[in-house]
């Protein structure tokens, strides 16, 4: 464990990794921990989705417009690494209600940048021949990608290393260093005292800057510094049939009213279908939401929810087996709206947290802006709507969008 960097990054997922691997290309010396494995968080339990579709006008559409553009740009030249798929989404409406509701959203989001195309219900069958031929009509997003984000997560950290970065897993952080006047201490939670670096069992690592990347951990990092940081676990199950032939689904489909289920705060069972095919040929069925702490344990009513809602999307999937079911947790904030930035109130330490279901597409744009930031730079995007500190102003319980 090297004794002083520049940075440390808590946590080996996604997020963390981009923001090692823009650290280190901004000529900083960066050392990373994870108490678990690289991706052994939410990004090891993700669909890998890289989307602006869902995203209401507002702060997150602005990172998610960006963090695209750093996918296809900055990391284009390594996109095949983490299977990098420019296969677009497209968002089908059951009813002309629902159809209504996605144009307005779809007239809005254009307004900000979305590249969106209406789609009429004949339409939607030469984009997706085995979709249902229920559906009213869709929009179809061609900027919206897919990665493999355990692949993302494990060779944006090899890129790190071979830029010197220090990567050690199965090291927790215990602790913070803090420094009192000209003496540095070993403490606990002393919010306002400046960190100056982290506690591990295998040692010490002193370094200026200390950015939280713990996913849904992040919270209880934060604690450890005596400051509130309100991320909470919101679980969710991904469903994996058997290989099926190639392009059986050519898109991210999901039916219109996902978007109103990622930005509610129900606690309860919420479940809205996503379907997509992968390059092994398995189909990758999600999603469900709920609130239920660290709760593992397989949830039958998910399971069936999830395959209700494939079925109605691609009828054809009634036939077709599954093979597992996992689960993860999103890193949930109370706005919906990732913490992103350094933290006033305990100098010294940074957030790249709380990004919830959309942790994937938006770790490319987390990590090229906090490093810009950690250098001083001006960043490419205005950080205030992401603060941590505007939990404790009352901003949490704002609406995301505009």
């Amino acid at each position: 464990m090297p004794k002083t960097a520049d940075l440390v990054v808590i946590g080996a997922g996604v997020v963390g990794a981009a923001a090692a691997w823009f650290a280190t290309l901004a000529g900083l010396r960066v050392v990373v921990v994870d108490r678990g494995a690289i991706a052994g968080g939410t990004s090891g339990a993700g669909e890998g989705n890289v989307l602006v579709s869902d995203k209401e006008p507002g702060p997150e559409l602005e990172l998610a417009r960006y963090s695209r553009q750093v996918w296809g740009e900055d990391l284009g030249p390594y996109g095949e690494w983490w299977e990098f798929e420019r296969k677009g989404g497209l968002v089908v409406a059951s009813t002309p209600a629902a159809l209504g509701a996605l144009r307005t959203l779809a007239e809005r989001q254009r307004a900000h940048g979305v590249v969106v195309r209406e789609v009429s219900g004949a339409e939607l069958h030469a984009l997706e021949p085995r979709l249902t031929r229920e559906a009213a009509g869709g929009a179809l997003y061609p900027q919206d990608a897919q990665v493999q984000p355990m692949l993302a997560a494990a060779h944006l950290l090899r890129l790190a290393r071979g830029r010197g970065a220090v990567v050690r897993t199965g090291t927790e952080v215990v602790g913070f260093l803090r420094r009192t006047g000209s003496m540095v201490i070993s403490g606990g939670g002393d919010a306002g005292v400046p960190v100056t670096g982290v506690r591990t069992p295998h040692g010490t690592v002193s370094a200026p800057a200390v950015l939280n990347a713990a996913g849904t951990w992040a919270g209880a990092v934060a604690a450890l510094t005596g400051v509130e940081l309100p991320v909470l676990p919101r679980r969710g199950f991904v469903l994996v049939t058997e290989p099926l032939p190639p392009a059986t689904v050519r898109h991210k489909v999901y039916a219109a009213d996902y978007v109103d289920a990622v930005a509610s705060s129900d606690a309860e069972l919420q479940a809205s279908p996503v379907v997509e095919g992968t390059g092994g040929g398995t189909v990758l069925i999600g999603s469900t939401r709920e609130r239920v702490g660290f709760d593992r344990r397989p949830s039958p009513a998910a399971v069936r929810a999830l395959a209700r809602g494939a079925i109605g999307l691609f009828p054809m999937l009634a036939s077709v087996r599954a093979m597992r079911v996992y689960a993860g947790f999103r890193p949930y904030c109370p706005d919906h709206l990732p913490v992103i930035g350094p933290d006033p109130r305990a100098p010294g330490l940074w957030h790249a947290c709380g990004h919830e279901g959309a942790g994937i597409g938006l770790a490319a744009g987390t990590g090229k802006l906090i490093a810009q930031a950690l250098t001083g730079e001006a960043t490419d995007l205005d950080l205030r709507p992401f603060a941590p500190e505007r939990f404790e102003e009352g901003g949490a319980d704002e609406p995301r969008g505009e």
